[in-house]
């Protein structure tokens, strides 16, 4: 449709194509809701208002209309599923544009890994955009797969769909200097460049802004966040599986700042997809528990994260927006009804109304390499007291404890009875096949132990046990599956989710992920002990060396306030 047949029909010249009748429109432009109809032409809304005719008239029967939700920051892998499968939920929910970051395939298979994705989510009938990896390894405390340079990541600005450069969580590399980290932001220069500076402050954080970096999502309290909000950074406020800042957040936002606040789920997996949404779940807990005005709610889930990333084509309802809109009968607990992808209605009533297109058949291949002649997780005693990475419940930081250390025969070993257990990543790409080993607190294992291929951002095979044997069984039954998520009690595996696309994901339904995901949960809480909300989730984080304090790598244990490599033994 050209402008001029665009003009034609936002003057009613000619037909729309379709017509929403008897709806209440949310307009995030001006924080009004009123009585309006909807006039749609070559998937782009040509009229807002009354006196339209078109060639199908829907009648909504008074429920109120707002633009397609809009996912700020996101990891498609996290969900376990591939770009198509992940779009089916996301719709249902209202989600119809998401902004990924796919630095995850990206350190197991670099530049072929992200080509995958995007290609991938072509075939998705929402909206999935890409920003380009910045971190890829994510520090040169870690041994991944793949590397990816300046000139790398620039050349996939070739692709419309890459809208800028992701997450730089290297921020002390920045802060420092390091030439391969500025020369990612000069390449991006002009771009949107997104951030991930969890604690930064003062001096340093000017000097992080003034690289150039536009947002942060690492947020945790309202001071930090309202410290950057007066730097001039975008907060993306962050609800996903483990990193739960909704709540904390909400005090934070007021009519004065809610235009520099947008949500994203980041990492979020299958079952609080299904069960509570996405951004959609955000946008009611903001209303519900944070007496966040409704439009204002809506606005930070649309407009704002529209207007960010300059996609000027979509975020609100007015002549030469996109038609992905989203209909609900409560404007307090907003919950999608229909959603319209381009004008045409893609969910209703919980039900997709569109097939999900086949993923293309270019897969790429599991990628687990073990070398097991050199596989010991062993611990000689060095000493008597060791560090022991803090995990909290529902946060990506974790404590940099120093505790006496349990030692038998020589060894240090695993305590259950004090919530101890033995860690390790293990070098799965077949480059260095170094295995750190370090001790692990708040994981709640009694026996067994869990093990995935799922181990931000390296992507390495980490492990966690409650006594070698058991951890050993699992590495070998993750290796069999060519990459995913085991748990097992001595040589018994008790359940398993395979992920043969990268080790990350799964080409099965989503619902088949989820229940093999849940049975995985279930009997890790059941058998083996553990009371986390989902201690796979966590343990993926507890190998991601640039959120503080304590961390560890295939190099070994990190302390991410210093910056170093640090000794287990005090």
């Amino acid at each position: 449709m050209n402008l001029a047949e665009r003009i034609a029909a936002a003057r009613g010249a000619v037909p729309a194509d379709r017509l929403l009748t008897n709806l209440q429109l949310v307009n995030v432009l001006t924080g009004e809701v009123y009585p309006s109809e909807i006039a749609i032409k070559g998937g782009v809304i040509v009229g807002v208002g009354h006196g339209y005719h078109a060639a199908e008239t829907v009648d909504l029967g008074g429920w109120f209309v707002a633009p397609g939700l809009i996912d700020a920051h996101m990891h498609i892998e996290s969900s376990l599923c591939v770009p198509p499968e992940f779009s089916r939920v996301a719709l249902l929910h209202g989600v119809t544009t998401a902004i990924t970051d796919p630095h995850e395939i990206a350190n197991v298979v670099g530049l072929d890994g992200i080509r995958f994705m995007l290609d991938a989510a072509a075939c998705s009938p929402m909206s999935l955009f890409v920003m380009a990896s910045s971190c890829v390894p994510a520090t040169h405390m870690e041994t991944n797969g793949a590397s990816l340079d300046a000139a790398a990541l620039q050349s996939l600005l070739e692709n419309p769909a890459v809208l800028g450069l992701a997450e730089m969580m290297n921020y002390p590399g920045l802060l420092s200097g390091d030439p391969d980290v500025l020369a990612k932001l000069a390449a991006f220069e002009g771009r949107v460049i997104d951030g991930h500076c969890p604690g930064l402050s003062g001096h340093d954080l000017n000097a992080y802004v003034i690289a150039g970096i536009h947002s942060d999502h690492e947020c945790t309290t309202v001071e930090e966040a309202r410290e950057k909000l007066r730097q001039g950074l975008v907060i993306f406020i962050r609800e996903a599986t483990n990193a739960h800042n909704l709540r904390p957040l909400l005090p934070l936002i007021t009519s004065e700042n809610s235009r520099r606040i947008c949500f994203c789920t980041d990492d979020r997996q299958p079952a609080d997809l299904l069960d509570d949404g996405s951004v959609d779940h955000m946008v009611r807990v903001a209303i519900a528990e944070g007496g966040i005005d409704p439009i204002m709610a809506l606005r930070m889930a649309t407009l704002n994260t529209a207007e960010y990333f300059r996609l000027h084509d979509r975020g609100a309802i007015m002549p030469g927006r996109r038609a992905d809109l989203i209909v609900f009968s409560d404007l307090h607990a907003p919950r999608a009804e229909q959603v319209y992808v381009a004008g045409q209605i893609v969910a209703e009533n919980g039900a997709l109304t569109i097939p999900i297109p086949p993923l293309p058949t270019n897969g790429l291949p599991p990628s687990v390499e073990i070398d097991w002649s050199t596989l010991d997780f062993t611990i000689p005693a060095q000493g008597r007291r060791v560090r022991v990475i803090g995990s909290i419940p529902d946060q990506l930081v974790t404590e940099h404890r120093i505790l006496d250390a349990a030692i038998h025969d020589g060894q240090a070993v695993a305590d259950p009875a004090r919530d101890i257990l033995k860690m390790a990543v293990i070098e799965r790409h077949g480059v260095s096949g170094q295995i750190g080993l370090a001790f692990i607190q708040g994981i709640g294992l009694k026996c067994g132990a869990i093990a995935g291929t799922v181990a931000h951002d390296h992507h390495n095979l980490v492990v966690i046990g409650a006594d070698d044997a058991s951890m050993t069984a699992a590495v070998r039954a993750v290796e069999q599956m060519g990459g995913g998520l085991v748990a097992v009690d001595g040589e018994r595996v008790l359940a398993e989710l395979p992920l043969p696309v990268a080790g990350l994901m799964s080409t099965a339904p989503i619902d088949a992920v989820r229940a093999a995901l849940d049975r995985l949960l279930d009997v890790t809480a059941r058998e083996l002990g553990s009371t986390l909300h989902d201690p796979f989730m966590a343990m993926s984080f507890m190998a991601l060396e640039v959120i503080p304090s304590l961390k560890l790598t295939d190099a070994g244990l990190v302390d991410v306030n210093e910056f170093r490599l640090v000794e287990l033994f005090v």
